[in-house]
């Protein structure tokens, strides 16, 4: 069987190593994860609640329209109850929005490090991913306007960036929305808004009516804790969201998954919480790696990107022993890991297991 011949050089998506498999393999008795941008405090209780109440209806299929969680998101967002898609997490979307719009040998352009989902969806369709290089962890947005041409169809920016952490200011972007031509299409994957607190930080919801070519990506995922349910929206025109749909599979969020994330937007305070505490966390470590001597990206979402002055796999290695799972493998950053904000126990013991790892000679701290 001869398969599409553009898809054979794709890498399979590797996701954090599971917990189970780490204990069974090195004989430890505790192990913390933290590679996958997680929510340590898990989700509200609300959510418990309504899916032991959805279990009853697990042999009827799902809402294939989600009509109940899209009347709650329009009540959020002040959007029209049609600016709604949904997928299997927000990833599933992108796929759909590959699918929908991208051409043999047009183009997509994106950072050269970000979400690898990006890449791998535009080039299964046989389009042509143009990779632009983050200039200190940041897109270059100047340097993205320079690469559209008559070829380009879609350019992706992940606000807050996937691995660096990094942001796009609101002016910054907003500057870039201006000079990009209206045919080509915008998507902003927020899937880490929720966490952010810096106030120069954009709201694409609120971007939406301004720009007929932006669309905005969130997850309930992160920061509301529903990771192994797998839904996530997009929003955008009702045009844009009505071709969507037509290459969209019918029933691909189930029940449980709508019932609970009703269920988490009805508990804004859980999510408040997380986010403070979150910030705690993200302060502890930065404040830790440079005491250390590290240099690290600065860090908005749960997560943080830092240089360990080694290649990252052998950090990974060692770090693993310790019962602590992170992220490495970053291609363009071959000495940085990249490790989720946990609870405080957490962020302790791997900060106590970075200490006994040999370093390189300690480097300015900061970037």
């Amino acid at each position: 069987m001869q398969p599409k011949p553009h898809i054979v050089h794709l890498p399979v998506y590797q996701p954090g190593k599971p917990i189970e498999d780490v204990k069974r393999e090195l004989g430890l008795d505790e192990v913390i994860k933290l590679a996958s941008n997680e929510n340590p405090y898990g989700s509200s209780p609300k959510v418990l609640q309504a899916i032991q109440q959805e279990f009853t209806n697990i042999s009827i299929y799902p809402d294939g329209s989600a009509v109940a969680l899209t009347q709650a998101l329009a009540k959020q967002t002040g959007l029209n109850e049609d600016q709604f898609i949904y997928g299997c997490g927000s990833d599933e979307i992108i796929a759909l929005i590959t699918r929908a719009f991208l051409l043999p040998g047009e183009e997509s352009i994106m950072a050269d490090q970000t979400f690898s989902v990006y890449k791998s969806n535009v080039e299964i369709e046989g389009a042509v991913a143009v990779e632009v290089p983050l200039r200190d962890g940041v897109h270059d947005l100047d340097a993205m306007l320079a690469q559209i041409n008559d070829r380009t169809k879609i350019i992706w920016i992940c606000n807050p960036n996937n691995p660096t952490g990094t942001i796009v200011s609101e002016a910054d972007l907003i500057a870039f929305l201006n000079q990009v031509p209206k045919h080509v299409m915008v998507v902003l994957d927020e899937a880490y808004a929720e966490f952010v607190t810096d106030r120069s930080y954009p709201d694409g919801i609120r971007l939406l009516s301004a720009y007929e070519n932006l669309v905005v990506l969130r997850t309930f995922s992160k920061i509301y804790g529903l990771a192994s349910l797998r839904i996530g929206y997009g929003m955008a025109t009702k045009s844009t969201i009505r071709l969507i749909n037509q290459v969209r599979e019918p029933f691909n969020t189930s029940r449980v998954a709508q019932a609970a994330a009703i269920a988490a937007l009805e508990d804004q305070e859980f999510v408040r919480e997380c986010r403070e505490r979150n910030e705690e966390g993200r302060a502890y470590l930065q404040t830790e790696f440079k005491r250390l001597g590290l240099k690290f990206f600065p860090a908005h979402g749960n997560f943080i990107m830092l240089d360990v002055r080694r290649p990252s796999s052998e950090v990974f290695e060692e770090l693993l022993r310790k019962g602590v799972i992170i992220r490495a493998g970053h291609h363009k950053y071959p000495t940085y890991i990249r490790v989720s904000v946990g609870s405080q126990p957490q962020n302790e013991l791997f900060i106590r297991a970075l200490e006994q790892i040999p370093r390189a000679e300690a480097a300015d701290v900061g970037l």
